[in-house]
């Protein structure tokens, strides 16, 4: 199995190629260029180092939000661009999930952040739980899906998570995401159990984990077309916000 995988859901663009649970391949930057500058060269880069021939990969996976607009529909584009070309499924990641795979084993809480304006985050809640399975494999599980929300409120749902009256110690959490030095003052006002915020090799979007998710998710058959793809953007762009604001004062003016 060979899985191509994208991110551009945020303020990383990644490209990674994943054959047979070995990452053959990562190429990862975050640095003040916009991601339609860099997304197509790093991959190009990616193909002739690790000499892939595009022809032989087994499906695309994508972040496919929530995160950037912009970043989306250009990671979005270019997936389906390539599928439509090569005749590949698309497998579509979510990119919480994506983020909290980087900390696939720990046994504390997940809670990746994403910056999303506001005093909002996009976001979400995780753990690892073993599988009834023979083997006891390990499972990415959500607690709380990816949402839209202020960050006291998913503080506080982290809070009623990890709290385990007369039950032994509070839990433990990692926060991650740029979504954290943005509010981590919040976090440490807010947060009533034990709190860690990952180091920087973890903390950001990889496209190495979305390609890890990726091939778990296509072996279980959740793939989808290149046409039927679809970013989800969680909510409706600034943009689009103020529109129908101005829409909404007109009628109220009339």
């Amino acid at each position: 199995m060979k899985i191509l995988a994208l991110d551009s859901s945020g303020l990383v663009a990644s490209a990674a190629v994943l054959q047979d649970d070995i990452l053959v391949g990562e190429y990862t930057v975050n640095y003040k260029k916009t991601h339609s500058q860099t997304l197509l060269p790093m991959l190009d880069e990616l193909k002739k180092i690790t000499q892939l021939n595009l022809e032989e990969i087994d499906a695309i996976a994508v972040a496919a939000g929530p995160g950037s607009f912009t970043g989306l529909r250009i990671g979005c584009a270019t997936a389906k661009g390539l599928g439509l070309a090569l005749g590949k499924p698309l497998v579509a990641v979510p990119t919480l999930e994506g983020l909290a795979y980087n900390l696939w084993g720990t046994d504390r809480l997940i809670c990746p952040m994403m910056d999303a304006r506001r005093n909002q985050v996009y976001t979400g809640i995780y753990e690892f739980v073993r599988t009834q399975s023979p083997a006891g494999e390990l499972q990415l599980q959500t607690l709380i899906p990816q949402c839209a929300a202020d960050v006291r409120e998913i503080v506080a749902r982290v809070n009623e998570l990890g709290k385990r009256a007369g039950k032994g110690a509070d839990r433990e959490v990692i926060f991650l995401g740029d979504g954290v030095p943005v509010y981590e003052n919040i976090i440490k006002e807010e947060i009533q159990i034990p709190c860690f915020f990952a180091p920087g090799h973890l903390n950001r979007q990889r496209a190495g984990s979305i390609a890890a998710l990726g091939g778990i998710y296509y072996k279980k058959g959740k793939i989808q077309t290149a046409a039927e793809h679809r970013p989800d953007y969680l909510r409706s762009s600034q943009a689009e916000r103020e529109r129908l604001q101005r829409e909404a004062g007109g009628k109220a003016d009339a």
